[in-house]
């Protein structure tokens, strides 16, 4: 569970400015990055993003308070943010929002002074994790002079713009599957695994390594291991620092940790769910090589198993199919398309059919949950959490979890851990849902 330094937590008001740090600055970063400019500037709502748009319940249904999370909760204010990041590639994110294709060029004419003002420090790559794409932007040397510059990197960012804090969410491209090693599972062995550039590291966990050594909260919006294994956690822990991830959950994953938890809360039987995709941008071209297919695929099958639990239902979930598929179609670009056939079972056994054909934007799903990450990890920093923030698993496909428990899948039961978590850090009784107004207790 998610570890505080403080028995009660007492959080701390968001002084000065907040820098969020993206390593990857391709569809989904400059999608949210123009996306709160332009909420900035009055010409767009974050739609999507609860941190913005959501309301929080707190005592009784009959109290009638529900205001909104960003006034119940000291969060930071949009404009003491400040935008940057790393990338491959040389663009400007003016120029890679116009590559990528997913916000409207009239939008992005309007914003065109801010976006081409940032443009990405070189990054931490190996073409052996990430196979299909390679650019030339990238830092010379090893993993060692790799996590040198990434820290100096983050000190330099903080200092030129005057900033508090800085926290880092990931944004870059899935990497190749890969369990964890030797070399990952003790901070001594990884920092030695540094020093001989040893290529069981992969660039995304120097990241993070880098941001916890500098004391900055760490997601990771991709399958990859990142701050997933036990030398960063250790790290964490050390440097007492909030993490979280993995994977965005989008597009075709939301719609099951949606539907999934309805099938079992009303006992109908799953016989099988077979889910495939196109999809065109960068992240489809990535996913066109085996190893970061693998990557992506755990993260997308683990989600009905742990919400279905077939272990206690045998009858109704222990033999279903379930299969995902991903191709890369490049006339589609960002604008993803998932197709879910879902064969079910009801009473005596009679079997029915759900069709899901879900056209959907995958950097608009995405940029919201970035904004949402790097505001709650920063409000959990600064309310004296670190470690796993299990709290934040409503954001992610392959939530991380303490060592012992599994991960929560059910959106859901998420979503209530998230805004009970919130209640709790700003003193507000926990909701529960019993009604038990009658007896006294509780509304």
């Amino acid at each position: 569970m998610t570890k505080m330094l403080r028995e009660k937590p007492a959080v701390d008001a968001p002084k000065g400015r907040l820098g969020i740090l993206l390593p990857g600055l391709g569809a989904v970063a400059t999608t949210f990055i123009a996306g709160v400019e332009a909420v900035r500037r009055g010409i767009a709502t974050p739609i999507g993003s609860l941190t913005q748009m959501g309301h929080i319940r707190l005592g009784k249904r009959t109290d009638s308070r529900q205001p909104l999370i960003k006034d119940f909760v000291p969060l930071q204010d949009l404009s003491g943010i400040v935008f940057g990041g790393w990338d491959i590639f040389e663009d400007d994110c003016l120029t890679a929002a116009r590559r990528a294709g997913v916000l409207d060029s009239q939008l992005l004419d309007k914003l065109s002074d801010f976006l081409g003002g940032i443009r990405p420090m070189r990054a931490a790559f190996d073409p052996e994790y990430v196979k299909r794409i390679s650019g030339p932007n990238v830092i010379a040397g090893g993993r060692r002079q790799w996590a040198d510059q990434l820290r100096a990197d983050i000190r330099n960012f903080k200092k030129q713009h005057e900033l508090d804090r800085v926290v880092l969410v990931w944004c870059g491209s899935t990497e190749v599957f890969g369990p964890s090693t030797e070399v990952t599972d003790s901070l001594a062995a990884f920092e030695k695994g540094l020093d001989a550039n040893d290529s069981r590291i992969p660039p995304s966990m120097v990241y993070a390594y880098a941001a916890l050594m500098e004391g900055c909260p760490y997601a990771n919006g991709a399958p990859n291991l990142s701050a997933d294994a036990p030398a960063m956690l250790e790290l964490a822990d050390l440097k007492k620092v909030p993490v979280c991830g993995k994977d965005y959950k989008t597009g075709q994953t939301l719609m099951k940790t949606i539907i999934a938890p309805g099938l079992k809360a009303r006992l109908l039987g799953l016989q099988g769910w077979f889910s495939t995709n196109i999809l065109g941008n960068r992240d489809g071209e990535v996913l066109e090589d085996p190893g970061s297919f693998k990557s992506k695929e755990v993260t997308k099958l683990s989600v009905l198993d742990t919400i279905l639990q077939p272990e206690l239902y045998p009858e109704l979930y222990g033999n279903f199919f379930h299969s995902v598929k991903i191709n890369y179609y490049p006339p589609r670009g960002d604008n993803k398309e998932g197709w879910d056939n879902i064969d079910i079972t009801g009473w005596l056994g009679y079997p029915m059919q759900i069709k899901i054909d879900f056209l959907c934007r995958d950097s608009i799903l995405a940029a919201p949950l970035v904004l949402d990450l790097a505001l709650f990890l920063d409000f959990a920093q600064r309310s004296g959490f670190y470690g796993i923030q299990e709290w934040l698993s409503f954001y992610f496909k392959s939530p991380m979890a303490p060592a012992g428990l599994y991960p929560e899948h059910d959106l859901f039961i998420q979503q209530t851990k998230l805004k009970n978590t919130l209640r709790y850090v700003m003193g507000e009784e926990l909701i529960t849902h019993l009604g038990l107004d009658y007896y006294g207790d509780e509304a």
